[in-house]
């Protein structure tokens, strides 16, 4: 005889029902897609077709264990000709994304060899450990990024550089820990980030979004209790939707270099469901402005890409509109990955910034 259904087991019969019909929903029209993903990924002019994406040089790695048992993930590359009084540069990569996320910005420093570089993988992302219970919350990363800077840069000067969640990132620290702005920290760079509004922007991952289907939006926040196994499953179904969606949201250019798409999409499926859905609330209910008034008495760059369809102008505007004494680099063509998508211009503008100090 069959055993009855409990209340829980109805719920996730259900949402498991809606995450198929989502994927089912999005395979009819797979072929096409398929093919279209072809074509544009074969496009012989591609500046980046060779590439060579992923892990770069580093002199130390090491896991940072957190006080709840998180394990962060962290890179130092040291110069090879110091120069006294540089600063150590931090990169704080964004959501769905990790450590390379700013592979241009770290080739170009690492070439140079004056400066020395800390990167690290987020909570949840790249090779950092993911929260075992609990939701993720911006002061936590904000006391990640303490952390970091308290083991692996404890002395002299630095510049943090945050894109996206990275930048909330950096506001969060400057809430928690406002004394380090002006002694430590004597620049801040941010990227295509927000010091609140988000209720306008779209922070959901597209590659998420296009792996699951619209059926299921509505029940992301409570996707923990659903399972996200269930969801990646769907994910995995639906790789090219993924890839032109990420294109879509991610680049402002009309034909943008099919391999930073791909390598762009490759940091977003890396990403696990149960991350990006536990990372949600904190994001929709970020909002920092009164902590950007420890940035007021240093150096701030702020750049942001036209076409920024993920956190869009307005949010750096408001930003500069708050702190008026900010350098401010708007990208023309330039959606939200705009550190690789014009990597000569934010690059340009790095280095100019870094110079000034």
């Amino acid at each position: 005889m069959p055993r009855p259904r409990t209340a829980a087991g109805k719920v996730a019969g259900v949402v498991g029902a809606a995450v198929g019909v989502a994927a089912a929903g999005l395979a009819a029209g797979m072929v096409s897609e398929r093919v279209l993903v072809r074509r544009l990924k074969s496009d012989p002019t591609d500046p980046y077709a060779h590439e060579a994406f992923g892990r770069q040089r580093y002199d130390e790695a090491r896991m940072l264990e957190m006080p709840d048992g998180t394990d962060i993930h962290v890179e130092v590359v040291e110069p090879t000709r110091p120069v006294a009084g540089h600063p150590t540069v931090v990169l704080v990569h964004g959501f769905c994304l990790d450590m390379g996320t700013f592979h241009f910005q770290r080739k170009l420093l690492a070439a140079r060899g004056d400066y020395r570089i800390v990167a690290y993988d987020q909570p949840g992302h790249g090779r950092s450990g993911k929260l075992e219970t609990g939701d993720y919350d911006l002061a936590r990363l904000g006391r990640t990024l303490r952390r970091v800077l308290d083991e692996v840069a404890p002395e002299g000067p630095l510049v943090l550089v945050g894109h996206s969640m990275g930048g909330m990132t950096i506001m969060a620290l400057a809430e928690l820990y406002p004394e380090l702005f002006g002694d430590r920290v004597i620049g801040t760079v941010l990227m295509a980030t927000s010091g609140g509004l988000l209720a306008e922007t779209r922070l959901v991952a597209p590659a998420l979004l296009g792996r699951v289907g619209t059926p299921v939006l509505y029940m992301m926040s409570n996707a923990a209790r659903y399972g996200g196994s269930v969801i990646d499953k769907a994910r995995k179904s639906t790789a090219n939707v993924a890839w032109l969606l990420t294109r879509k949201y991610g680049f402002g250019t009309a034909k943008p270099s099919p391999a930073l798409v791909s390598y762009v999409e490759m940091m977003n499926s890396r990403t696990s469901a149960d991350t990006v859905t536990r990372y949600l609330r904190t994001l929709a209910t970020h909002s920092r402005f009164p902590a950007l008034a420890a940035l007021a008495g240093t150096p701030v760059l702020v750049i942001v890409g036209d076409k920024d369809m993920i956190t869009p102008v307005t949010h750096s505007e408001e930003i500069v509109r708050r702190l008026p004494h900010a350098e401010y680099v708007k990208i023309p063509d330039s959606g939200h990955v705009v550190m690789l998508e014009h990597a000569d211009e934010v690059n340009a503008a790095l280095e100019r910034f870094l110079e000034a100090l």
